[in-house]
Order: C-alpha cells, then structure tokens, then sequence
C-alpha cells in the first residue's frame, strides 16, 4: 500500500465486517465498477484464507495463493483446497530456514493433487518467492509465469520483453549465514581480553612483592640466604606467567614517563616526524603537562592501566587515538545549510573567518535529503532550501564550497547526507577536482581561451550559463566558479584532466554520512532498499581503496541520530559500534582489505548531560580497538576510532532558551575532555529555527572558552585517573557487549533490523524520557521546576531563518536549464549507470562520471528501477 504511487493505480479497502469471511459481499459490484471505468487488470486480493475458503476463484480469471513455510507439518497440505483450484503458487519468505523443504513438500503436493507425475518440479506452477529482495529470481519467474497463463486463460496477450528462466529465488545476504554471529565473537574477544589483563595484573604484583621481599632481606645485615634463594626460585617461576610484552611494559615504564617529562616530545605521523612542546605555561607560571602519567610504583597497577588505559596514542587508545591534539586547529566543526547554496557559502565563510583550519559541516534540506529536485510541486517547494541547503547538481556543489580550496590539508568537509550520498559524494569529488582544473587554467594562462569554449557551447545550447547569485562574501576569493557548467575534462587534454583527478582524490579531506543502518534504526531518509544502499556504501569504499583516498571517509556511522530519536547513551553507543561492526564485515565479504577500508571508517556521537556520556569516546575507542587488533588482526592505524561529537539537540528546550547555552558549554566540556576529534556546539535557539548569525556566533564560542580560557583543557587527558571515570568507562563497555550479545541473538544487526528491534527499544527508551520529563522526576530547570514568575514561556524569536521565494525560483529554473543543457547527453549516461548496476558492476565508477549531467533527482528516479525503493516495515 505504501509503495503505490503511479497515476495509473487505484486501491481500494473493501472490509468484511464478518469474521468468517474473506471477502466483502461488496467485491462483485466493485469489480463492476472498476471494469467500466476502464481498467486494463483488477488484483483482488483477499484476507489470509483457511485450509478450505475458495471463494475467491468465482471472482477471477486467474488466482495465486500466496503461502509461507510456516503451514505446519506436510500433513496439513492435504487440506489446503487451494492446491487444488489455484493457477499459481507462491511460497514466499523463501529465505527462511526450512522453506526449501517446505517448497518440495508444496510441489509434491501440487503434483499429487493434480496427478502430475510425469512433470519435474520446474514445470509446475509453485514458486520458491523472497518478496523482500529486490530483483529477487523467484518473483521474476512468478511474473513470468503469471504474464503465460493471462495470455493462457484469457487471450491477452501482455509483452515483458523477459524469458522464463530455472533461476531459483535465493537470498542475497549481506553478512554470510557462517558470520551472522560476529557481534558474540567480539564481546568474547573482549572479555577473554579482560580477563587475560587482571590475570596478567595478577602475576606482575606477585612479583612485585617478591622482588619488593628479595630487596628488603638483601638489605638486611643478617642475609638469610637460603631464602633469598627460594624467593628467586619461586620469583622465577611466576615471571614465566607474564607475557613479554607486558615484561617490556614494565621494564620500559620509567623510560616511557620522561618521554612526557621532556620539554619537546616527538612522533611520526605517515612518516613526517611531528614535534610538540610537552608543557604549557600558566598565568602564575607553573608548568601544565599537556599529558599527565600515572604515579603507580606497584607493578600490577602499572599493567592494568597501561593495558586498559594507556597513554593518548597507544593501544587500546582509550584517551585518544593520536599522541597529541592537532596544533593550530581547534576541534571545531559547525553544522550549517539553508537556502540556495550561496547562503550557505556565505555563512561557511563567516563560520570559518580567520580560523585557521576550515572545518564545514554541511546539512541538505529534505528535498535533497529524500534524493528529489527543486520543483513547483507543493510537497516540494516548500521544503526547498528549508531546515538546510538545496544542492541539487554538480554546480550547485560548486557554489556551496567555493572560496575553499578542497585539497588544502586544513580543509575538511563534512556531509550530513545517507540515501543519495553516493550521488552527493560523486558531486563532491567532481567539484573538487574541477577547482583544480581552474588553478592549473589560471596558472598556465588559459582562462580567456577556457571562458571562451563555455561561451560557445552555451550560446549553442541556447542555455544561460550558471552563475553564483548575489555577491561574493569575505573570504571567498572565487574559487571553483570559473568552470560552472562545465567540468575540466571539457576544456583540458585528457592527460592532464586524469592526473590532476588522481592527485585530488588522494588529498580530499572530509567526511560523508552514507549510514544506511542507523536511517532504518532511528531516522527515516532512506530511498533505496537497505540491501542495495548497503551495495553502493559498498562501492564507494571498494573506489576509495583502488583510487588511493586515505583522508576521505566513506561513512560517518552515527549514533547521534539515533540518540536523537530516543535512544538512551548505552543504546546509542551499542547499536553505533554494532552498524560499524556489520559493516567491517560486509566489506570483508566483498574480498575487501580491513588495513584498507577500516582507516576510512569515522563515527559520530551525540553528547548529553547522562553520566554515562562523559566516557562515549572512552568506550568506544576501547571496544573498536580491542575487537579490531584481537579479532579482526588489523594494523593500528585501523584499530583508531576517530569520530565528531554533536551537543545533544534534544536536550535544547523552547523555554527559557538561553538556558540552552548552559546545556550545551557542559556538553562540550564532556567531549573536549574526552579527546573528541571533531565537536560542533548547538546554537541556544535551535529548538525553534535554523541558528541565527548571532546564535551561531556564541555556539562557536562556546568551544573556543574551553579550548583557550579554560585552564583544565590545557591537559589533554584529564578524565584519566578518576575513579568515577573508570567505573563508569567499565560499566559502560560491560552494558555495551551486553546488547551486543542481544543482537547477536536476534540474527546480527540485520537480523535485529528485520524485527524492528533497534527501533522498538529507541520509542520505549524515549517514551521513558518523557514521561519522566513529564512527571518531574526528571529536572529540567525552566521546564518543570525553576520556572520563572510567567512561567517560563516560550519566547518566540525575533528572527526565523527560511528560504525566499527567490532562492526556490532560482533552484527550479536552474534544474530546468541543466535539462535542457545535456539532454542530448544525460539519457545515455543514465543507460550505462543502469547496466552497471544490472550487471553488478561497482556504480559509484559510473556516478562519478554521470554526475556531471545529471541532477540527484534525474539519478535516484534511475537508480529505484534498478535497486528497488525504500519500504518500512509496517
């Protein structure tokens, strides 16, 4: 029902209003009305019938029974009188254990009952069917079947262009059946890691005390040799329990604590050595060490927390993955889209004035969002542009990031973009490489020769050529707008195009969502069928690694969106760590390299003020690490969980919204402690509109107090050591393997996913935190308790950020333009984007290319014939 959508479909409800019927008495005069107003087929469909109602076979002239594996034992095949009387048979859920079994117990049956004993199984007509696979073998040879006997029954004779084939329906799964117990594996990787660590603890204090011993009796002016002896002895046997690395550990520990004593510490990142001053001065002149070591003497306390904690840097990098914070770059990373994409040039410009890293984070509107263009439908226009930009097409990308020269190693683009983002990433790219393109024409003197070529392709199109509306903002010095409506393929020697291309995309520094998993568990921008939006995250990874991007990630798995929606911080962290999980195994089932593709995995948390958030990035890198050297045996560079954290949207109240700014600085604080890589502050008034220049302003500066004013944040790892800490960072992981275990039980992610797991416990989990929002029990200042003497109202602001009519006008006649521009390309494009697809090839290949002609709408409407639409389960 959800899935109609074409002009030429009507549906119609016809209820019984009789519990022993399956059929309205109604159905005859419907089918009669139906059939005079000129219908081509009419599907009755009736309720789920018993062993003996064929009522339905009087109204039809040709009848399907749709069955599943689930009938019981053969037995009760016997009394199925529709066996008997129908034309077609489906069994569907085909994929389910046993359903082989029950499809040959069907089709022995139907041959009984028919007295077809001289027929094969593949003659007759009963289909093994899995409905919920797009494409799927055993529903196309049912259509085919069905399309026959029409013709057979009736004389119509209906063309499909196909030919039955002895395909047999079989699931394509994601994660193979022999891996669906990955989420258990690792929780008892980790735990059997735990417990080797208090073990190993064990052994190294028990040989801390006898060394401690050995001393005290040497010490002593009466040696009682003897027993110093048997305590070497003993000493002996116990070290042979302590692991060498661990030995190393220990014996290298001093040595380890005055590399932090020493004024300039110094490491190698991608083998450029990096060097940082341990110690910053304070305004009364003590020296603050910027990593603070442990005062342990004993030596089980040393091993404990170097295997469990360690210093930032080292595994199982607990308090940070790299050594130390990026110097001249603040974590900051501020969310921003509205309008067309010059506005939100505009305020990225502002955003990132004098900043000296350009951090962007981009969010689309829902049209964009939903893979739609701009158009003058009313369940279009009035989203385009709103609650974030419209970005449509290559040159709307263009625009939106010009001024920023994307391969700059202190450039970094983010975008918050998951059904089309291969679409959004492909445009990215593009826009990328052409900004390129026009340095290497502006260098080599080619710009009159290159405006002149745009000129007159544009003059023959009859087209006007794009152009950035309004003028250009502080700091946009106009780069990536000379090749609007056009791509540096056009108007560069192929050679030079194609070196200038691999030399970008091994420099583009940046992040896309593309987290299809978490859409279906606590948001709803899916488009295309979860399987086939899996398959091109797939793509865009397996591109990735042949083309050499290491500074780009494929996916930003996000748990934010899930926290959003309801989800408690334990079930946020889980259920994000477990997508991550299934998709590491996903790629590893597509023959992909874990040292290659896990690098180009980032995460994304929300930030609340539960007490469990202050150890979100604590846990988490924990977990990854341990599950990814111990189980997966992948290099260090992939055990580093990096991820950006958001201040809770959902802890931001329309009363007393200045509050919210409160809220918000104790949520940084949480992730600015806890080593975050990426952090974005909410603006006070985003429970109410789109942040203001002014709200977005003070959001900012939110961090910017913590990270520069705020003289605990000189230290870099001042959660370690805390005893409430590592309680929380403890109870935390166990509750964390104890819903994986969960999962894990249900079929793995996708299993969960099917039985609408995740989302059934984010509603109950949000209803909980309402209702206690509600009653009180939960105190939320100038909500339910100190309000103020009116009640603490909501204040309606006095300014709301929206789209204008001319943004959306502009949007709309822009997309008719690049119509008109490439139609005599774009079609062709579009064909070989879906036979890639047909024949399994890897698409984002062909998108990256198709793009450049094509809008996200003219793609996506391409792409669901091939890859099947989104559908909920209901």
């Amino acid at each position: 029902m959800n899935s109609i959508n074409s002009p030429h479909v009507f549906m119609r409800s016809l209820a019984t209003r009789q519990s022993n019927l399956t059929m309205s008495k109604y159905v005859r005069d419907a089918v009669e009305i139906t059939k005079a107003a000129g219908f081509d087929i009419l599907i009755i469909e009736t309720s789920g019938i018993g062993q003996s109602d064929t009522q339905i076979i009087d109204h039809c002239d040709v009848s399907i029974y749709v069955m599943t594996p689930d009938y019981g034992a053969a037995t009760q095949l016997e009394k199925i009188d529709m066996l008997d009387f129908a034309d077609i048979i489906a069994l569907n859920k085909s994929d389910k254990r046993g359903a082989q079994d029950a499809l040959r117990d069907v089709q022995k049956q139907y041959i009984h009952n028919h007295q077809l004993f001289d027929k094969k199984t593949t003659e007759i007509p009963v289909f093994g069917t899995t409905a919920s696979q797009f494409n799927d073998p055993g529903i196309n040879r049912l259509f085919l079947s069905l399309i026959k006997k029409i013709k057979e029954k009736t004389g119509v004779t209906l063309d499909t262009g196909k030919e039955i084939t002895d395909e047999m329906t079989e699931k394509i799964y994601i994660i193979p059946s022999s891996r669906i117990r990955y989420l258990a594996e690792i929780t008892e990787t980790i735990r059997n890691y735990n417990k080797w660590v208090n073990q190993q603890a064990e052994t190294a204090q028990k040989l801390y005390n006898i060394q401690n011993t050995i001393d005290i009796l040497i010490s002593d002016a009466n040696k009682d040799i003897k027993l110093i002896k048997k305590l070497e002895d003993i000493y002996k046997q116990a070290e042979l329990n302590l692991d060498n690395h661990n030995k190393q550990i220990l014996e290298n520990w001093e040595n380890k604590k005055q590399l932090y004593k020493n004024d300039i510490y110094i490491y190698k990142v991608r083998d450029n050595e990096i060097k940082i001053e341990t110690h910053c001065e304070s305004l009364s002149h003590l020296k603050i060490p910027k990593i603070s070591m442990p005062k342990y003497a004993a030596w089980g306390d040393i091993l404990k927390w170097a295997l469990q904690e360690n210093v930032p840097g080292e595994f199982p990098y607990t308090a940070g993955v790299f050594p130390f914070k990026r110097e001249g770059e603040d974590p900051t990373r501020m969310f921003a889209g509205e309008g067309g994409p010059e506005r939100t040039n505009k305020r990225f410009h502002y955003l990132s004035y004098s900043m000296p890293a350009k951090r962007l984070s981009t969010a689309f509107d829902s049209v964009t969002l939903y893979g739609e263009d701009p158009h003058i439908r009313p369940d279009i226009y009035g989203k385009i542009g709103n609650s974030g930009v419209s970005i449509s097409c290559l040159d709307d990308a263009k625009k939106l990031y010009s001024g920023f020269r994307l391969t700059d190693v202190k450039t970094s683009v983010s975008m918050t973009i998951n059904g089309p983002a291969p679409i959004m990433t492909a445009y990215f790219m593009n826009a990328a490489i052409d900004q390129e393109c026009e340095i290497y024409i502006r260098k080599n003197g080619m710009e009159p020769e290159v405006k002149k070529k745009i000129d007159e392709f544009y003059s023959q199109k009859d087209t006007p050529i794009p152009q950035y509306q309004g003028a250009i903002p502080d700091g946009n010095d106009g780069l990536g707008l000379l090749l609007l409506g056009m791509t540096g393929d056009k108007v560069l020697p192929k050679d030079i195009y194609e070196k200038i291309k691999k030399d970008t995309l091994c420099k583009v520094r940046g992040t896309v969502q593309a987290d299809i998993l978490k859409e279906d568990q606590g948001q709803n921008t899916c488009i295309f069928s979860t399987d086939f939006s899996l398959k091109l995250m797939g793509d865009i990874q397996e591109y990735f690694i042949d083309n050499n991007v290491r500074n780009f990630y494929s996916v930003s798995i996000s748990g934010y969106h899930i926290a959003e929606a309801g989800a408690n911080p334990i079930s946020q962290l889980a259920f994000t760590l477990a997508n991550g999980f299934t998709y590491v195994e996903y790629y590893l089932s597509r023959g992909m390299d874990i040292n290659k593709f896990a690098p180009n995995l980032s995460f994304f948390f929300s930030n609340g003020i539960d007490p469990e958030y202050s150890v979100m990035g604590r846990v988490a890198r924990r977990i990854w690490a341990k599950a990814i050297k111990l189980k997966y045996n992948a290099d260090q560079r992939s055990q580093m969980l990096k991820y950006h954290i958001q201040t809770s949207g959902r802890s931001l109240h329309v009363q007393e919204i200045d509050f919210n700014d409160i809220r918000t600085t104790l949520q940084a604080i949480y992730a600015i402690f806890d080593n975050c890589n990426s952090l974005h502050t909410n603006a006070y008034n985003e429970a109410i509109t789109t942040p203001t220049e002014e709200s977005v302003r003070r959001a900012v500066a939110i961090q910017l107090i913590i990270n520069h004013e705020l003289g605990l944040a000189k230290n870099q790892n001042p959660l370690q050591g805390s005893f409430i800490i590592e309680e929380l960072t403890s109870l935390v992981e166990e509750a964390v393997m104890l819903e994986f275990e969960r999962i894990s039980e249900r079929g793995g992610v996708l299993g969960a996913m099917e039985t609408m797991y995740q989302r059934s416990k984010i509603q109950e989990e949000s209803l909980y935190y309402e209702q206690l929002k509600h009653s009180g029990e939960l105190p939320i200042m100038g909500v339910n308790t100190f309000l103020s003497s009116k009640g603490s109202p909501t204040i309606i602001p006095g300014e709301v950020i929206r789209a204008t009519e001319t943004e959306k006008k502009y949007q709309i006649s822009m997309i008719n333009n690049l119509y008109k521009t490439w139609a005599d390309i774009a079609p062709a494009k579009l064909k070989e984007l879906k036979q890639a697809t047909i024949s399994n090839r890897n698409i984002f290949e062909n998108l990256m290319e198709t793009c450049k002609y094509c809008s996200i709408g003219q793609l996506t409407s391409h792409l669901f014939d091939v890859g099947g639409q989104y559908r909920r389960n209901m």
